[in-house]
């Protein structure tokens, strides 16, 4: 039987946990989601947007040596460490490359990890329909964990857990029914995420210079009218030296004479403008009255559809 993608059950944003003694909490890792998919004869890793991800990650294609299924699709999050905590920058290393001797020879100096937390099919059978709880039951019976691989921990105390992550700068945490059943392509309240630190994913649609290379990213989002709106520019964050000189290369074949966002940046004078398709992951600790990001910083460049960086991220935040 082939197992074809599907979309993942996604959560809504909160910013208090849920009460009642029916939900558990997960520390939400900073990292990739993705599924991974075997049929009996072979195993396929795909992110929550259905791209394939088989190739980027080799090391978690044993699947007989770690579960105890003959066919299964489980739910996780792949992650990367810099240095005592996940990095976003760093699992984006390991999942933008393309080459296999290159990702061979980031084994080692990118390692990561699956934290698996969800199973949708077991030996022939969804278990979509069954309760949080029972797959939980389920993953333990059937995952052997492993120095990579690990079944993701629940947690009583959700409010504990948030203000540990707050103190570590962690991500945040996942509030999680376990009464819920899985929807496929779906996204309610039965789930629940709070962050640290805000994030959504922009459109770069102008840069600044400094000595020939690009040192500020000017950034925007769509409005429902498919208009590129400017949020902030950002200069800070987790990009390398190697990372600007990449996009400085990259943006040479991207510059337009117009503006790309309606409204006027506060660094026009200085900017040159982009065409807007290379996208970045940003997090922020809020939006100001003037309608742009308070200390923004930049995660990661990311491989998305810049049609998804849209208003309706800010939904819940």
């Amino acid at each position: 039987m082939e197992l074809k993608p599907i979309y993942p059950f996604e959560p809504i944003r909160t910013s208090i946990p849920p009460k009642g003694n029916n939900w558990v909490t997960q520390i939400k890792w900073d990292g990739v989601r993705v599924l991974l998919y075997f049929d009996g004869n072979g195993i396929k890793l795909f992110n929550r947007r259905m791209n394939e991800r088989t190739l980027q990650y080799p090391e978690l294609l044993d699947v007989s040596a770690f579960c105890k299924a003959h066919s299964v699709i489980l739910d996780g999050e792949i992650i990367a460490f810099d240095q005592s905590k996940p990095s976003f920058h760093e699992v984006m290393r390991r999942d933008s490359l393309k080459q296999a001797q290159k990702i061979k020879q980031s084994l080692a100096r990118i390692p990561v990890t699956y934290m698996i937390f969800d199973v949708l099919f077991y030996n022939g059978d969804w278990v979509t329909g069954r309760s949080l709880e029972d797959r939980q039951a389920l993953l333990e019976k059937i995952i052997i964990p492993q120095n990579n691989l690990q079944i993701v921990q629940n947690f009583d105390d959700g409010k504990a857990l948030f203000d540990l992550m707050k103190q570590h700068q962690m991500e945040g945490v996942i509030f999680k029914d376990l009464h819920s059943t899985y929807s496929i392509n779906g996204k309610d309240g039965r789930w629940r995420k709070q962050k640290v630190l805000r994030d959504l994913y922009a459109v770069v649609g102008g840069v600044t210079f400094r000595h020939n290379i690009v040192n500020s990213l000017l950034l925007g989002i769509y409005t429902n009218d498919r208009e590129l709106i400017y949020i902030g520019h950002a200069g800070t964050g987790k990009l390398t030296q190697r990372d600007w000189a990449t996009i400085t290369e990259d943006i040479k074949e991207m510059q337009v004479t117009h503006r790309p966002f309606i409204n006027e940046p506060e660094r026009s004078k200085d900017a040159r403008w982009v065409k807007p398709e290379l996208t970045v992951k940003v997090e922020y600790l809020e939006f100001t009255p003037g309608g742009t990001m308070r200390h923004p910083s930049i995660q990661a460049v990311v491989n998305l559809d810049r049609n998804e960086c849209t208003v309706d991220q800010l939904k819940g935040q």
